[in-house]
C-alpha cells in the first residue's frame, strides 16, 4: 500500500504558528521574570539596610515592604480577567496583539523609576497585559492543535516561557553596576521591533460552539462554574506555592546566603538542562498518566524543591532551585492543557481569566504570609527561610484531592 504523501504545506504552517507562539511566550515572560530576579538589585537601590538581625538588614527593604510589593505585581494580575475575556468576543489574535506591544513598553518605562514604589506601579500597570499574553498563547495554543498534538506544542510553549525567564536572570547576572536593572527593564523594548511579523503567522482560532454567547465579561455557563471552580482551587494552590518560591529565590541566594550574581547567571543557565528534563518528562506523563497525575506530582514536586532551596545552604539552593526548575518544566504545560482543555470556544479565554485570578489570590495569600513569618523571625543566615516556606507551603496541599472530581481531558475533542 502506498504510503499518504506529506503535506509539506500543513508542516510548514504548524511550524510557522509554532515558532511565532514560542517567541511570544519567551517575549512576555522575559518582561515579567524581570521583577523578580532584579528584586535584590531594585532592594538594595532604594533600600536601607539597618543594623539589626531582620530580613532589611541584609535585603535594604524589609520582608513586609518586598511581600507588599510583589502582592501588588499579583493582585495587578486580576486584571487579566477582564482583559482575557475580551479575547472571547475581539478574538484572540486581536487582544494579544494590545497586550503585548503595550505590556512590554510599560515594563520598559520601570527602567527610568526614581524609587521602588514607581518600580512596583509600572510593573503592576505591566502585569496584567503580560498575563493576558501568555494566558491567550496558552489558548491558542490548544485551539490550533489536534487531540494527540496539543500537550507537545504546550510543552514547546512552556519552553519559550521558561527560556525567557531564563534570559533575564543570565542578563541579570552579566548586566552589572549600580543601575544594572534599568537596562534590564529597558531591553523589554526589543521584542517590540520584530513581533510584529510573527503575529500574522497566528491564525484566528474559530470554533462552532454548543454554548450560548457569553452575556457579560468574565460570564461562565452554569454548567461549567463547577469545574473552573475545582481547577481554581488548584491554580490557587499553586499559587500559594510558586509566589514565595519564586519571588523570594534572589533575595535569599544573593543578599542572604551571598551567592555572587555571576553564580547566579551560571545556575539559571545549567538549569535550562533539568527544566527540559521536566518539559520531557511532562509530555510523556501528560499522554500515560494523564494531566490530573502530572499536575499533582508537579505541585508535589515543586514544594519540595522550593524547602530544600529556602532550608539550608549554597548547595542547597543550588539543588532545590535546579529541581524547582525541573518541577515547574512538568507541572506548567499539563496545568496549561487542563485549564484549557476542560472548556468549550466561547468561553474558553473568560475561564483561563479566572484561573489567572485564583493564581493571583494564591500567590498573594502565599507571599503575605511567607513575608510576616519571615519578619517574626531572626535572620542568621542558612536556613533562614526554611520556617516560613513550611508554614506556607504544606497545609494546602490536600487541594490536589479535589481534581479527583474532573473528567481526564487528554482525549477530549475540543468544542
Amino acid at each position: 500500500m502506498a504510503e499518504a504523501p506529506i503535506d509539506v504545506e500543513a508542516r510548514r504552517t504548524w511550524f510557522h504558528i509554532t515558532i511565532a507562539l514560542f517567541l511570544l511566550a519567551l517575549a512576555a515572560n522575559f518582561a515579567q521574570f524581570g521583577a523578580t530576579v532584579s528584586l535584590a538589585d531594585v532592594a538594595k537601590h532604594f533600600g536601607h539596610p539597618t543594623s539589626s538581625q531582620t530580613i532589611q538588614s541584609v535585603v535594604g527593604l524589609s520582608g513586609s515592604e518586598l511581600s507588599v510589593g510583589l502582592a501588588i505585581l499579583r493582585v495587578a494580575s486580576l486584571a487579566a480577567l477582564p482583559l482575557a475575556s475580551l479575547a472571547d468576543r475581539w478574538g484572540r489574535t486581536s487582544v494579544l496583539r494590545r497586550t503585548l506591544y503595550v505590556g512590554l513598553i510599560i515594563t520598559a518605562c520601570a527602567s527610568l523609576s526614581p524609587t521602588y514604589w514607581f518600580f512596583v506601579l509600572c510593573f503592576a500597570l505591566a502585569r496584567p497585559l503580560m498575563s493576558t499574553t501568555s494566558t491567550i498563547v496558552s489558548v491558542v495554543s490548544v485551539e490550533l492543535s489536534s487531540t494527540k498534538g496539543r500537550i507537545d506544542r504546550l510543552v514547546i510553549i512552556a519552553a519559550g516561557a521558561g527560556i525567557g525567564s531564563g534570559l533575564a536572570a543570565i542578563f541579570h547576572g552579566f548586566i552589572r553596576g549600580p543601575d544594572s536593572f534599568r537596562w534590564l527593564f529597558a531591553l523589554a523594548l526589543v521584542p517590540v521591533f520584530f513581533l510584529r511579523p510573527l503575529l500574522r503567522w497566528v491564525p484566528e482560532p474559530t470554533f462552532r460552539s454548543a454554548e450560548s454567547p457569553l452575556a457579560r465579561l468574565g460570564a461562565i455557563p452554569r454548567g461549567r462554574r463547577g469545574r473552573v471552580a475545582i481547577v481554581g482551587a488548584v491554580v490557587f494552590l499553586i499559587g500559594v506555592i510558586t509566589g514565595p518560591a519564586g519571588g523570594f529565590t534572589f533575595v535569599y541566594g544573593e543578599s542572604v546566603l551571598k551567592i555572587s550574581t555571576h553564580v547566579v547567571a551560571l545556575v539559571v543557565t545549567l538549569s535550562a538542562l533539568t527544566g527540559l528534563v521536566g518539559l520531557l518528562l511532562s509530555r510523556y506523563l501528560a499522554r500515560a498518566v494523564g494531566r490530573r497525575w502530572s499536575v499533582a506530582l508537579g505541585v508535589l514536586a515543586s514544594t519540595a524543591t522550593a524547602l530544600l532551596a529556602y532550608g539550608g545552604g549554597r548547595t542547597d539552593f543550588i539543588i532545590g532551585y535546579m529541581g524547582g526548575v525541573a518541577a515547574g518544566g512538568l507541572l506548567a504545560p499539563a496545568i496549561a492543557a487542563m485549564g484549557t482543555e476542560l472548556f468549550s470556544h466561547n468561553f474558553r479565554a473568560t475561564a483561563a481569566g479566572w484561573l489567572v485570578v485564583a493564581g493571583v489570590l494564591g500567590a498573594v495569600t502565599g507571599l503575605i504570609v511567607f513575608g510576616l513569618i519571615g519578619d517574626s523571625v531572626h535572620i542568621t543566615g542558612a536556613g533562614s527561610f526554611r520556617l516560613p516556606a513550611l508554614i506556607t507551603f504544606l497545609p494546602l496541599l490536600p487541594v490536589l484531592l479535589l481534581m479527583t472530581r474532573l473528567p481526564e481531558s487528554a482525549e477530549m475533542e475540543l468544542t
